[in-house]
């Protein structure tokens, strides 16, 4: 059922369609398969040992005190993230939300940009994974390939994978976020059961001391809380993706909201947790002291030693091994969310119609085979650049995410302000002074500064001197977003059916969802 356009609407335009040529297969994934798909995107493996590092880099014992901040920041953003998912359902996610409430051109710029971070995003992950199982596999076999070969070989499975089901993707994924945050748990329970290495402190959960952090300082030579807390910002990366599987799940509306909250709050707790656990576990010194060296090259990560003291060498070796399988995991939940949103843009005719095409089993194997080819040409690009097992991790996997994450923040610091336009005009009788006012000009600053931190800080955080790509990474960014406009001036002047099309697919309502819902868009 096709609902009438309010006023406001775009003269000529499309109404929200929901019906076309490709749909996804629809009420197949419950919460569980929703969140499984949405924190494995996030990686908390990963997250923890690459991310409480660089925090700890920063903000010194107050890593776990960054990683409270930027919860109740990103809490506080989805609640106008949430208000907006009940209005519109959609796989278009943050492409369809900018466009209802900034325009389709504003639109348009955000959905190619978001698109492209998701596969830089899924090329970085699969660098990653590539390193460590190349690094893992020698160690446990005496097996030496190279990182590019398990890369082609992650990502062919993320291939075939991407033919099948979605609910055998969520599976797997399911299976590897488990196994990740056991490990976790186990080093969590063998820390707290010891008393860690100097007793427990309430100074790491303190916000107040990731400014000037005397750890830090007397390890590092400085302390930068900009860096710290970017890094906890970074960890969240993924969080939002509950909407682009809107039109598979049973519930939509009360999916989305309990998937975002529950990643969001979820991942935060956790996260506070095991990065305390880390500075307990080397003491408040003793844990800058335990990164400097980890980046001196004397241990593969800072956390191995840990799991070697108090839990045993058995937990070490299963973390490199779930290192693997976790990159992989977070890897494959960029790739899916990447191919949704090609899928998106081609149902609507702004990308070839061929990318809305599903198969058998309902899947958008041919958004998904194209995310294949686009993801492995820029994996090879870096390989060529550095072919070696180091490059694959630290260029290919720490560049990378840098402009991925720019883009991303940036993107949701837009979704605040169209969260408000749009609670103010098309969905004025829903309009709530918390939920979509303070909440997104809230959510908006906490995103904005993110992008500020990440963008004068990101030569420290790429560790590449001035390299051409982290000197360009703010400008490459912003000319995806100049192109994604033009492309939509373009269709308006040349096009206007199809420019009317741009971010108005929508699935339909579900029974508990309001009848009332106006779904214009604004010009």
């Amino acid at each position: 059922m096709t609902a009438a356009p309010p006023a406001g609407t775009v003269a000529g335009a499309a109404p929200p369609e929901t019906t076309a040529p490709g749909r996804l297969a629809d009420g197949v994934l419950g919460l569980p398969s929703v969140l499984f798909c949405i924190v494995t995107g996030a990686a908390p493996l990963a997250a923890m040992l690459f991310n409480v590092p660089v925090a700890t880099l920063g903000g010194g014992y107050a890593s776990p005190a960054a990683f409270i901040v930027a919860t109740v920041a990103l809490t506080i953003f989805s609640v106008g993230y949430i208000a907006m998912c009940r209005r519109v359902t959609s796989a278009g996610g943050f492409y369809t939300f900018v466009t209802r409430g900034l325009g389709r051109v504003v639109g348009l710029g955000s959905g190619l940009l978001i698109a492209i971070c998701y596969m830089v995003f899924a090329a970085a992950v699969t660098g990653t994974m590539g390193y460590f199982a190349s690094t893992t596999v020698e160690s446990l076999t005496g097996v030496a390939l190279p990182a590019w070969a398990y890369m082609i070989v992650g990502l062919a499975l993320m291939s075939l994978f991407a033919v099948f089901h979605i609910e055998l993707t969520a599976k797997v994924l399911g299976v590897a976020l488990i196994a990740e945050l056991l490990v976790l748990i186990v080093l969590a329970v063998g820390v707290f059961a010891a008393g860690g290495a100097e007793g427990f402190s309430v100074a790491p959960l303190n916000p107040v001391n990731i400014f000037g952090n005397s750890a830090a300082i007397q390890v590092f030579g400085t302390g930068a809380a900009g860096v710290a807390l970017f890094a906890a910002f970074w960890s969240w990366v993924g969080f939002e993706m509950a909407p682009n599987y809107a039109e598979e799940t049973r519930d939509p509306h009360r999916i989305a909201k309990a998937a975002t909250y529950g990643s969001v709050i979820g991942l935060g707790v956790f996260y506070t947790v095991i990065s305390y656990v880390f500075v307990t576990g080397w003491g408040l010194n003793g844990s800058a002291e335990a990164i400097k060296a980890q980046y001196a090259g004397e241990t593969a990560s800072a956390f191995y030693p840990l799991t070697d003291r108090y839990v045993g060498s058995w937990a070490t070796v299963l973390m490199e091994i779930l290192i693997v399988t976790g990159s992989f995991a977070c890897a494959m939940a960029f790739y899916n969310t990447s191919a949704r949103y090609l899928f998106a843009l081609g149902r609507e005719g702004v990308l070839p119609s061929a990318l809305a095409r599903t198969s058998s089993r309902r899947s958008p194997v041919i958004a998904a085979m194209t995310v294949t080819v686009l993801v492995g040409l820029y994996c090879l690009a870096f390989v060529i650049y550095d072919p070696s097992n180091e490059g694959a991790l630290l260029k290919l996997g720490t560049w990378s995410p840098l402009l991925g994450v720019l883009g991303i923040l940036a993107v949701q610091a837009l979704v605040s302000i169209a969260i408000i336009r749009y609670f103010l005009t098309a969905a004025r009788s829903e309009f709530r002074w918390w939920s979509t006012l303070v909440a997104p000009i809230l959510g908006f600053t906490a995103m904005a500064g993110a992008c500020v931190l990440l963008v004068v800080n990101r030569y420290d955080l790429a560790g590449a001197g001035d390299a051409t790509y982290i000197r360009l990474l703010p400008w490459v960014v912003l000319a995806v977003f100049l192109a994604g406009m033009a492309v939509a001036v373009v269709l308006r002047s040349r096009y206007p059916t199809r420019y009317s099309r741009i971010g108005q697919f929508e699935v339909a309502e579900s029974v508990d969802a309001p009848s009332d819902t106006p779904q214009g868009a604004t010009a």
